[in-house]
């Protein structure tokens, strides 16, 4: 086993015509973590996962897929990764069983070592087992993408917007499967996803990249606490007739009566706020702190980076 799943240094993407997708990015993904990968459009995400899988040449760069440098073993590293692509990319006239079988023989897995009922159990498929993938819904394809990404038993497995558009019946199944998959087998996930607060609630930690370059890798947890807006909920013993009006916050009244006080901590400390509170002669009944989420720190770190 190796400390990190993944490590990647000063990778680079020119594709012709002069586009530069991906400018010296470096990058170390920990073995046994789910992984997010965030940024905008075009920022470089699919680019970085299509060199990761073998599917694009990079112009300059080293990768090592757990351990095996992806120029000088590219088996070994091509065999330690599994992709789940976004597009549904399946031959229509294959069946769910009959699409593992010919992705294992790709991955040269003995047929003593394949376990394609197994998986096709795992995804929910068993009852599609020998249907044409044609008739399949999108759902039931996304599921059969995600089988095929597990049939040589990688040690990696890539979800590249796994969940775009699908029910939450489904989306539920897929992270069900991802969190046994890591917790059962120490799988190693990286994930891309457009929804914020699938990330937030998945990923143990986040890279985020914007315009080829990497704006910042930390924990979740980190991140959220990255952001100097902070957010303090008051509930007032009686609703006040006027807000307070006091330099460096921001007061607003919600629906249910109580009051909202934005402030920086860089700015103001929280003892200030409750001062400044009291001070107008509002009397606490309760109060509480609302930590931001992983959608203001994105916006935060992008916006800064272009």
């Amino acid at each position: 086993m190796t400390q990190d799943a993944i490590r990647i240094s000063g990778l680079r993407k020119t594709y012709q015509g002069g586009k530069e997708a991906l400018k010296g990015v470096d990058l170390a993904i920990p073995a046994g973590s789910i992984f997010g990968l965030l940024g905008p459009n075009g920022a470089g995400k699919s680019t970085l996962i299509n060199i990761l899988a073998g599917l694009v040449t990079k112009s300059a760069g080293k990768v090592e897929i757990w351990g095996w440098d992806q120029d000088r073993n590219p088996r070994q590293s091509r065999a330690s990764i599994g992709v789940m692509p976004q597009e549904l990319n399946l031959d229509p006239f294959f069946t769910p069983r009959g699409a593992l079988e010919v992705q294992a023989g790709l991955y040269g897995v003995p047929k003593a070592q394949r376990r394609s009922d197994e998986i096709l159990a795992m995804v929910g498929l068993t009852d599609k087992a020998t249907a044409y993938a044609r008739t399949l819904s999108g759902g039931m394809r996304r599921r059969l993408l995600l089988g095929k990404a597990l049939v040589h038993h990688p040690r990696v497995l890539v979800l590249d917007e796994p969940t775009a558009g699908v029910d939450i019946e489904l989306r539920q199944m897929l992270w069900d499967n991802v969190r046994k998959l890591n917790r059962d087998r120490g799988m190693t996930i990286i994930l891309t996803t457009h929804y914020l607060e699938e990330a937030e609630e998945m990923c143990d930690e986040i890279a985020i990249i914007n315009h080829g370059s990497l704006v910042t890798q930390d924990s979740t947890t980190n991140l959220l606490g990255q952001l100097d807006a902070k957010c303090m909920v008051i509930h007032p013993e009686t609703p006040p007739d006027t807000l307070p009006d006091a330099p460096g916050l921001s007061i607003d009244r919600r629906e249910d009566g109580t009051l909202t006080v934005n402030y920086r901590t860089s700015q103001t400390s929280a003892e200030q706020v409750l001062e400044a509170i009291r001070a107008a002669g509002i009397r606490i009944r309760d109060v509480r702190t609302e930590q931001a989420d992983l959608e203001e720190v994105f916006l935060s770190l992008t916006s800064r980076a272009t």
